[in-house]
C-alpha cells in the first residue's frame, strides 16, 4: 500500500484566517445579522459552510443558514476580484512538502474548500501539481465525516495504516479517527494543542519539521 499524507487547507497549509473572518462578517451584514467576530468564526474553520453557519447561529433555521452560506460565497468571491484574498503559505511547509515527497509519500488535500476555491489557493503557490488527490467540500459531507479521508485513501491506493492526517482543527483530528488513519495536529493554526490532543489527536506538531519527524516514525 502506499503511504498517503493528507493536508488540511486553511490554518495548515496556509493562513487565510484574515479572508475568513472579512467574509465571515460580511454575509452577516448583508442579512442584517451581528457579525460572529474572529474568534467565533476561527472556531468553525474547516467545516463545510452550511455546517459552519449551524454553529454559528444554532437558533437560525436551515434557509437562513442555506442564506449565510450563499452569502459567504458572494463575499469571498468580491474579495478574490479586489485583489483582497491574502493566503500566505506557513514558514516551512514548501519545505515539508518538498521532504515528504522526496521521502516516499504521495500527497492530498482534505478541505472545507470548494474545488475552486482550493484550485485558486494552490494555483497561487505553484502548488497545483504536488497531491494526487484533492477533496473538498463540494463532493462530501463536512468534516468530521470521513468521506474525504476515504475517497482520499481509494484514489492514492492507501490504507489506513498507511495514511495520516494533517490539519489544525478539532474537525481533522475527529475526521481521521473516524477514518482510522494516523491524526496529526499542527499548533500554529485555529485551534490549541490541547484541544487537538483532547480531540484525540496522536500527536501534535509545533513546526512543519515536527510533521516529517512524526512521518518517519510512523513509516
Amino acid at each position: 500500500m502506499n503511504r498517503l499524507a493528507l493536508f488540511d487547507c486553511d490554518g495548515t497549509l496556509v493562513d487565510s484566517q484574515h479572508n475568513i473572518c472579512a467574509a465571515m462578517d460580511a454575509c452577516f451584514a448583508a442579512l442584517d445579522l451581528p457579525a460572529p467576530g474572529p474568534a467565533r468564526t476561527r472556531r468553525v474553520v474547516g467545516l463545510s459552510l452550511v455546517e459552519a453557519m449551524r454553529e454559528i447561529a444554532p437558533d437560525a433555521g436551515g434557509a437562513l443558514h442555506e442564506a449565510l452560506a450563499e452569502e459567504y460565497k458572494s463575499a469571498f468571491h468580491r474579495l478574490r476580484a479586489e485583489g483582497l484574498a491574502n493566503e500566505p503559505l506557513y514558514d516551512g511547509i514548501a519545505a515539508l512538502i518538498d521532504r515528504l515527497e522526496a521521502e516516499g509519500w504521495l500527497l492530498g488535500v482534505a478541505t472545507g474548500k470548494s474545488d475552486r476555491g482550493l484550485k485558486l489557493c494552490l494555483e497561487a503557490h505553484g502548488l497545483a501539481d504536488r497531491f494526487v488527490t484533492l477533496q473538498t467540500a463540494d463532493r462530501h459531507p463536512s468534516k468530521p465525516h470521513p468521506s474525504m479521508i476515504e475517497q482520499a485513501m481509494a484514489e492514492a491506493g492507501a490504507a489506513p495504516e498507511t495514511t495520516m492526517m494533517i490539519g489544525d482543527t478539532i474537525w481533522d483530528i475527529a475526521m481521521a479517527r473516524a477514518a482510522g488513519t494516523l491524526a496529526i495536529g499542527v499548533a500554529w493554526g485555529y485551534h490549541d494543542a490541547d484541544e487537538l490532543l483532547r480531540a484525540g489527536a496522536h500527536r501534535v506538531a509545533e513546526t512543519p519539521a515536527s510533521v516529517l519527524e512524526f512521518a518517519r516514525a510512523a513509516a
